[in-house]
């Protein structure tokens, strides 16, 4: 899959394709459904697929305090995406210029200039353009004038509820990953690099690694059974906690950290997939660290039971 980052890097070769517009955080059913009709159009016009997708998200851009939690950081959103068979995605910066830039010159750097574009699929309520201005009709209009078709995205629904970014942040929060796996059409996973970290799991017997989430905030909160993919040829079963550290003195910094059971590899600098497979408990607090291990190591003993895994003699 080529990846083009930036209106700048669109090359003439660039020029002609289907393509659709979006967010696509968690790259869900809903998405890949588009992505599969897309790709049924380009067979037929004979056209590569192009997915056109922002980096920071337009809500990070104008509401960072405020913006909901990501599903995807770009790589995992990449790696998606690709596991689709898509063939390009341009990722476009959202800065102040592609914020301030008018919804009619958009489409005409973008979708006719830099991409020739022939068929677009966006949702009716698409907005985009200085002042959110571009709407599904003015891109409609304006694929009349230059010779493109415009169609809306169908409404993908798993059990009757419609599929979208959105509720399944709401079943993450809600601790239902059998839901929002049903809607991602996948279990939900966070990828990252081990990192070092202060080391004082191993003074009470639970040695983690330490996981650069890349973002200041997801929809998971909490002690998960789960199983991480990155190290060795299968995946290897553990306990996790996301979320602030729960020590004494407090510390604020958002944190995934991962206890492998009977695991002692070096592996700092591993890029790793962690799969959460069933919430425990919610984050608490610790008057001690004596306090702080023995609550582990129930929690360790019930992710083992999850996860069929006997107790090391």
């Amino acid at each position: 899959m080529q990846i083009v980052r930036g209106l700048h890097n669109l090359k003439p070769d660039h020029h002609g394709c289907v393509a659709t517009i979006g967010n696509f955080d968690g790259v869900h059913l809903g998405h890949q459904s588009v992505f599969r009709h897309l790709m049924e159009m380009g067979a037929e016009l004979d056209l590569p697929t192009t997915v056109v997708t922002f980096e920071p998200q337009p809500r990070e851009f104008f509401q960072a305090a405020s913006a909901p939690a990501r599903l995807t950081r770009m790589r995992e959103k990449l790696q998606a995406i690709q596991e689709t068979g898509v063939q390009r995605v341009v990722v476009l910066e959202f800065n102040r210029r592609l914020a301030a830039m008018p919804a009619e010159a958009f489409v005409r750097e973008l979708l006719v200039e830099g991409l020739g574009t022939r068929f677009l699929s966006v949702g009716d309520d698409f907005r985009f353009g200085r002042g959110r201005e571009g709407d599904f009709d003015l891109l409609r209009n304006m694929g009349k004038e230059h010779g493109f078709e415009v169609e809306n995205m169908n409404t993908y629904k798993v059990d009757a509820d419609r599929v979208s970014s959105t509720r399944i942040r709401e079943l993450l929060t809600l601790g239902d990953l059998n839901g929002a796996a049903q809607c991602l059409g996948r279990p939900y996973r966070l990828c990252g690099r081990v990192a070092h970290g202060n080391k004082r799991g191993r003074t009470i017997g639970f040695p983690t690694m330490n996981i650069n989430m890349h973002r200041l905030v997801s929809p998971l909160h909490g002690v998960y059974a789960v199983k991480v993919e990155g190290i060795g040829d299968k995946d290897l079963p553990g306990v996790a906690n996301i979320g602030n550290r729960p020590m004494v003195e407090g510390d604020n910094r958002y944190l995934l950290e991962v206890h492998l059971f009977d695991f002692n590899q070096d592996v700092y600098g591993e890029h790793v997939s962690v799969e959460f497979v069933q919430k425990l408990r919610d984050e608490q607090r610790f008057e001690s660290f004596e306090l702080l291990r023995q609550q582990i190591w129930r929690d360790a003993e019930q992710a083992r039971e999850i996860l069929a895994v006997a107790d090391n003699p």
